[in-house]
C-alpha cells in the first residue's frame, strides 16, 4: 500500500469517526443513541449480528440492543453471545478479537462458544474516563477470519466516541427521572399535608398547637382532630412503624379507618378495637401503627383516652405542679386482630396541658449521636408550663433545633399540645 493510499484510509477513517460523533450526539434519548451505535457498528464491520450491553446497578451486563445485519431483533440475547468474551472485556476493559473462536485456545472450550458455533468475534468496551460502562459485541457464526486488526481498531475508536454519547444520554435520562421523582414526591407531600388538619379547633377556653416535620418527602407520623357529636373532640397522635412512601400510604389508610371507627362508637376503647381489626385486615409487610386517641369533652375537661402502644403523652397538672404520663392501655394497631384495649379518664382544669409526641422527638440525635431523650422533653414542657399551646410547641421546636444542630433528621417528628386555658 502506497503512502498516499494509507493517507487516504486515515482520512476516510477520521471522516467516518467525525460523522459518527455527530450522529451519536444528535440525540439525548438513550435508546435512540444505542440504536444508532448498533446500526453504524454493524455497517462498519459487516458483522452478522451485533449487541450493545450496559452495566446494570449490580455490575452485570444488561442487553439494550441485539439485532442482525437486517435490523431484525434477536430474541433472548443473553444466550446468543460468548459470555466468557463479554465478561473478560467488561472486567479488563481491553478489546478482544478472535478470528475463529472454535480453535482459539482462550475460548474454544467455553460452552457458549461450542453451543452457538461462534467463529469471528469482536468485542470492545464502552469506556469513559477509564470506567467501563458497557460493551459492544459483534460476531459471525458462519465464517472465520472476517474480522481484522483494522476492524478491531476501528470498532474501538467507534466505541470510544459512542461511550461519550451513551454516557451523556444516560445522565440526561437520570436527570429526567430524578426530576419526575422529585415532582411526584412533592405532589405526595402536598396530598399528605392535605390529609392533616389545616387549622386547629377553635373551642372557647382551649388551645391547640402542633408541629409536623417529615424526615423524608412524606411521613408516617400524623395527628388529627375529629369533631364528634355533642361538641366532643377526638384527638389523635400516631406513628407508623416505617418511614417514607410506604409509611405515608399506611398512615392515610389508618387515618381513614380510625375516623370511621370512632364515630358513633360506644366508647373510645370500642372504637380503637374496631380500628385495630380493620387495620390488621389490611396490614401487609408487618407494618403497624402506635396511636394515642383521646376523647375530649370541652365542657367538663374530661379526656377519655386509649394509648395503643404509643409514647406516653405528658400531662402537666397545675394543681400538683408536676408531670404525669398517660401510659399504654393496649398494643399497637395492626399486630393482633383480637387485641383488647382499656380506656382511662383524666380531667384537665385551667392551667393544665397535654404534650403528645412521636418517638422522632425523643430519638432525635445530635452530631455525636446523643439522643434528645425524654428528660429534655419533660424539661421543655415544665419550663413553658405557663405558656400558650403555640408557645410550647415553638419552644420544643427551638430546643430540638438547638440540640440537633447540623445533624441530619432520620425520623419523622410530630408534636401536639392541648391546653386548658379557660
Amino acid at each position: 500500500m502506497t503512502p498516499s493510499n494509507t493517507l487516504q484510509l486515515s482520512g476516510d477513517r477520521l471522516a467516518l469517526l467525525y460523522r459518527l460523533s455527530q450522529t451519536f450526539s444528535s440525540s439525548l434519548d438513550l435508546d435512540e443513541v444505542l440504536d444508532r451505535v448498533m446500526d453504524e457498528v454493524i455497517a462498519a464491520t459487516h458483522a452478522e449480528r451485533g449487541f450493545v450491553m450496559l452495566h446494570g446497578e449490580d455490575g452485570l451486563p444488561v442487553f439494550r440492543v441485539a439485532r442482525g445485519m437486517d435490523q431484525s431483533a434477536i430474541d433472548d440475547p443473553q444466550f446468543q453471545v460468548s459470555r466468557s468474551v463479554v465478561k473478560r472485556v467488561a472486567r479488563e476493559g481491553q478489546p478482544i478479537l478472535t478470528s475463529d473462536a472454535q480453535s482459539d485456545h482462550r475460548f474454544s472450550m467455553r460452552q457458549s462458544v461450542v453451543d452457538l458455533r461462534l467463529r469471528s468475534i469482536l468485542c470492545v468496551p464502552l469506556k469513559t474516563k477509564d470506567r467501563v460502562s458497557g460493551t459492544v459485541y459483534v460476531d459471525n457464526r458462519l465464517q472465520a477470519g472476517i474480522f481484522t486488526q483494522g476492524d478491531l481498531d476501528l470498532l474501538t475508536a467507534i466505541a470510544s466516541t459512542a461511550a461519550i454519547a451513551v454516557e451523556n444520554a444516560r445522565l440526561y435520562e437520570v436527570a429526567i427521572e430524578k426530576g419526575r421523582l422529585e415532582r411526584e414526591a412533592q405532589m405526595a407531600f402536598q396530598i399528605q399535608a392535605g390529609l392533616l388538619p389545616a387549622a386547629t379547633p377553635q373551642l372557647p377556653g382551649w388551645e391547640f398547637a402542633m408541629r409536623w416535620l417529615p424526615a423524608r418527602e412524606v411521613s408516617g407520623d400524623y395527628y388529627d382532630f375529629i369533631h364528634l357529636d355533642q361538641g366532643k373532640l377526638g384527638v389523635v397522635m400516631a406513628d407508623v412503624s416505617d418511614k417514607g412512601m410506604p409509611a405515608a400510604l399506611f398512615m392515610a389508610l389508618t387515618r381513614s379507618i380510625v375516623r370511621a371507627s370512632v364515630h358513633h362508637a360506644p366508647s373510645p376503647a370500642d372504637g380503637i378495637a374496631n380500628a385495630n381489626r380493620l387495620v390488621c385486615a389490611d396490614s401487609t409487610g408487618g407494618m403497624f401503627v402506635t396511636l394515642f386517641y383521646g376523647l375530649l369533652d370541652p365542657a367538663t375537661g374530661q379526656l377519655t383516652y386509649v394509648n395503643a402502644g404509643h409514647n406516653p403523652p405528658l400531662l402537666y397538672q397545675l394543681e400538683k405542679g408536676q408531670l404525669a404520663e398517660l401510659t399504654r392501655t393496649g398494643t399497637a394497631l395492626g399486630i393482633a386482630a383480637d387485641a383488647a384495649y382499656q380506656q382511662h379518664t383524666v380531667t384537665l382544669v385551667p392551667g393544665d396541658s397535654l404534650m403528645l409526641y412521636t418517638d422522632g422527638v425523643t430519638d432525635a440525635t445530635d452530631a455525636g449521636l446523643q439522643e434528645f431523650g425524654l428528660d429534655r422533653l419533660q424539661r421543655v414542657t415544665l419550663d413553658h408550663r405557663h405558656a400558650s399551646a403555640a408557645e410550647m410547641v415553638s419552644a420544643l421546636g427551638r430546643a430540638l433545633d438547638d440540640f440537633t444542630g447540623s445533624a441530619q433528621q432520620f425520623d419523622d417528628i410530630a408534636a401536639l399540645v392541648v391546653k386548658c386555658a379557660k
